[in-house]
Parts: C-alpha cells; sequence; structure tokens
C-alpha cells in the first residue's frame, strides 16, 4: 500500500486490527500528529495525577506547578527515546512514558520519612529524587537479566503486589472525594455529590461502544467535574496564573538526599514494575505485528525495560518521578491502526511543549480535591483490580493460595493495623510499615522456600523408587 493510499484510509474505529501505518512506515504529518494527540489524551490524567497527589499529600505548595510541567517535559522526552531507540536503550515502539501509581505509596513513604526529620519542600524532594535516583538502576541491570527475573517474581508475586497497591491507595481516592484530610468541609454533602459526579460520568462513558471515548472517560469526567465545582464556587485561581512564562528543567533543583529506609520500598517497586512492563511491551509487539518470541523479541523487550529505567533516572535529575511504559497507549494503536513509531515523536513533542508553560500546572492545581478523588477512586480500583485479574490467570493449587493467604494477610495487616509496628526500631516501621513492601517481599520470599507440586511430586516419586530399591537389594 503506497503512502497517498494510507493517507486516504479512514484513520482507524473501534475493533481496527489491521494497521494503516507500520513500525518503520513514516505517515505524513496529519496523520501522525492526530495518533499523536490521541495517544497524549489517553495519558494526560495517568501522567499529572501521580504529582498532583504527591504535591498534596506532602504539602508541596508552589512546587507542584513546576513539578507537573517537569512532568510532562520528562514524560515526552522519555516517549521519545523509546520510539527513536538510542543504541540498546528504547524499544523502538510506541510507548508513552509516565509514573506508574505503584510508585505512590513508596514515593509518599520517602516523603513522609523526610517529613519526620523536619524537612521542607525542598528536603522532601531531594529525599524522593534521590532514592528514585538510585533506584533506577536496579531497573537497568534487571532488565539484562529479564528471562530469570520471571522465576523469583511470577505473576502470582506480581498480581498480589499490583493488588495490594491499588487496595492501599483507594484510601487516598476517598480521603479526597471528601474533601481532603485536614479540610474544614471534611465529608460534606458539597464534596460528596461532587465525587459522585465525576464517578457517574465515568461509568457511563466506560459503557460507550467508542473505544476513544472509553479511554478518555477519566478525563472527560475530571473536566465534567471541574465545570461543576466551578459552578459551585468550588474552584479558587487565586494562584493559578501567578506562573513564570517558561518552565527551565534544572538538575536536581532542590538538591539531592539518600535514605537506605526510604529506598527499600522503592526498589521493590522499580522490580515489579519491570515485570509489569515486560507484559506492555509484548502486548504492543503483538499489536504492531511484532515477534513474541526468539532474539529479537527478547532484545526488543530488554531494551525497553533499560529504557524504562533509564527514563526513570532522567526523571529523577530533572525532578519529576519515575517513568514506566503505560498501557493504555496500546488500545490507541489498536483504535488508529497507526502503529508507526515515528508518532512517538510527536507525542513526545506535544507532551513537551504543554510542559514547557507553568501555567498549564497553575491552572491543574485548582482542580478541587473530590474531583480528584472521584477519579482516582476508579483509577486505584482499576489497579487493584488489574492485579486480581493477574492472579486468576495462574493455577491456584495449594501452593500458590498459601502465597496469597501469608502475603495478603501480612501487607494488608500491617496496613490495618499500622500501630504493630510502633515499638520496632524505625528502620523495621519503616520498610515493613509499607503494606506494599511487606506483601512483596512476603510473596517473594514464599515462593522461593516452598517448592511447587510437581516439584514436591517428583521428589517423592524418587524417594519412593530409592525405597522400593533398598528393599529389593535387601
Amino acid at each position: 500500500m503506497s503512502a497517498q493510499q494510507k493517507a486516504t484510509q479512514p484513520k482507524g474505529s473501534s475493533g481496527t486490527s489491521e494497521l494503516i501505518y507500520a513500525l518503520d512506515d513514516k505517515p505524513a504529518v496529519g496523520p501522525a500528529l492526530y495518533a499523536g494527540f490521541q495517544h497524549v489524551l489517553a495519558s494526560f490524567v495517568g501522567i499529572i495525577t501521580p504529582t498532583l497527589i504527591i504535591g498534596s499529600v506532602l504539602g508541596l505548595g508552589d512546587n507542584v506547578p513546576y513539578l507537573i510541567s517537569m512532568s510532562l517535559i520528562v514524560s515526552g522526552v522519555g516517549t521519545y527515546i523509546q520510539a527513536k531507540r538510542f543504541g540498546p536503550i528504547g524499544s523502538g515502539m510506541i510507548c508513552v512514558q509516565g509514573t506508574s501509581f505503584a510508585f505512590l505509596g513508596s514515593v509518599l513513604a520517602a516523603g513522609f520519612i523526610a517529613k519526620s526529620r523536619g524537612a521542607g519542600p525542598d528536603g522532601i524532594l531531594a529525599m524522593i529524587f534521590g532514592v528514585c535516583f538510585v533506584g533506577a538502576f536496579i531497573e537497568m541491570v534487571l532488565s539484562q537479566f529479564i528471562g530469570k527475573l520471571h522465576r523469583i517474581v511470577t505473576p502470582v508475586v506480581t498480581g498480589i503486589v499490583v493488588t495490594t497497591i491499588g487496595i492501599s491507595l483507594i484510601k487516598v481516592g476517598m480521603t479526597d472525594l471528601a474533601g481532603g484530610m485536614g479540610s474544614a468541609d471534611f465529608g460534606q454533602w458539597h464534596n460528596l455529590i461532587l465525587g459522585a459526579i465525576v464517578l457517574a460520568v465515568i461509568i457511563a462513558l466506560y459503557r460507550a461502544e467508542s473505544l476513544m471515548v472509553r479511554l478518555s472517560a477519566i478525563l472527560i469526567g475530571m473536566v465534567v467535574g471541574y465545570i461543576v465545582a466551578a459552578m459551585m464556587g468550588m474552584v479558587n485561581f487565586a494562584n493559578a496564573f501567578n506562573q513564570p512564562l517558561f518552565s527551565i528543567p534544572i538538575p536536581f533543583k532542590y538538591g539531592f538526599d539518600f535514605d537506605w529506609v526510604a529506598f527499600v520500598p522503592i526498589a521493590v517497586i522499580y522490580t515489579i514494575t519491570a515485570i509489569e512492563s515486560t507484559g506492555d511491551l509484548t502486548a504492543n509487539c503483538l499489536i504492531t505485528k511484532q515477534p513474541v518470541s526468539g532474539p529479537a523479541y527478547f532484545k526488543r523487550i530488554q531494551a525497553g525495560i533499560l529504557g524504562d529505567g533509564f527514563n526513570s533516572m532522567l526523571a529523577a535529575v530533572f525532578n519529576t518521578f519515575p517513568n514506566t511504559t503505560f498501557s493504555q497507549n496500546n488500545s490507541v494503536i489498536h483504535l488508529t491502526g497507526i502503529a508507526s513509531r515515528y508518532v512517538g515523536y510527536f507525542v513526545g513533542l506535544i507532551l513537551v511543549v504543554l510542559g514547557l508553560f507553568p501555567i498549564i500546572g497553575g491552572i491543574l492545581t485548582t482542580i478541587p480535591k473530590p474531583v480528584i478523588g472521584g477519579a482516582t477512586l476508579v483509577m486505584f480500583g482499576t489497579v487493584a483490580a488489574a492485579g486480581i485479574k493477574i492472579i486468576a490467570q495462574e493455577h491456584l493449587d495449594r501452593r500458590n493460595l498459601m502465597i496469597l493467604a501469608v502475603s495478603f494477610g501480612l501487607g494488608l495487616g500491617v496496613m490495618l493495623v499500622p500501630e504493630i509496628m510502633k515499638n520496632m526500631p524505625s528502620v523495621i516501621q519503616s520498610v515493613f510499615g509499607s503494606p506494599v513492601t511487606t506483601s512483596g517481599l512476603a510473596a517473594i520470599v514464599m515462593s522461593i522456600i516452598m517448592k511447587r507440586p510437581e516439584e514436591t511430586a517428583t521428589t517423592t516419586e524418587e524417594s519412593q523408587e530409592a525405597n522400593a530399591s533398598l528393599v529389593q537389594n535387601s
């Protein structure tokens, strides 16, 4: 098919299965820009929301607009790196980068550690970016051993961690929906109604036949909620426009700090996200008609995960949070039929341009907490559901059920009864006070020490054969 014929093809519809533009095709600017905007639309909320939540929970105040700008700029640069592929870094596919919600709990924990020592916003951010910078090297190293890593971090382990992340974050979403902890109107009817409106819009749009509408449901829900909030007088523009004209990326603007206690939960999440990215990259390979086995496949997966780690290191240097490959953009490729990696260049450009103007971040900080809560409640619930789905795909034999029982019991136990750690040393409190870290470490240890049923059966058969041989010989 010629380029001219491709340009006149319909630009995709729900259920598209054939590619209009293959991975290495170069579409004209029009189709590429069209597809790029759709990718941005599908991922925009996911890119900015972690920063909004972290800024709100840790009280980062006037720093939030700049942090949002940096999240957009680094996401754009990271997406370009993944698409362009620089040597061994980058998958060579459209892999939109952004902060995974998986990091949210461990990043907040690192911030609270710094805050407990009397640090202000600069000190809090220095601690967060310091541990995230060092942690990025873990993912970069693990990318070269991703095949062997699957033997330790199994789908059951991954599912446990992802489910625990979602469940532990639901409290954050519900607190925001009620107006935000410590607010004078916490739990008042106007907050609950506003959050319910956002939730209802998202649910309604998820029932739409159009895939693009479903992909944009959370963004549209937040826009509707924002408009309703403005009509209710709940939007304050006092400082929204009091921003510099441009955001200039400054390496380690807030300094650099490091703490082993804050680092351990971050390291666990980097390990888990390396496995998660394998699934996202494999799905991308399937949609873009690339091999999903053999040397070429493994080389692409390694390069993609190395790209995630490198982009996370870049994120820490330029004052934003760890990056990973977003899965929802695979649906956009399927929707548009445009798999060309050159579209990733346009996605990166759009995100960088958006990030250059801090007024965008300033406006985003005016979003009322109930609007954010209504949206994140769905997003965090989706994370938990995704973890359950991963677990459900595995055979739940006695071994796996015991791993689930112990891991969820310990992880959710420390979440529901945090006082259990109050008499422990501060290091133990900080590491095992996190439900995600506790459940993840428990799942990994249980997976290692508990033999699989087939291994036990093999050992039993060998023992029986040996005993029979001894009886016969005697």
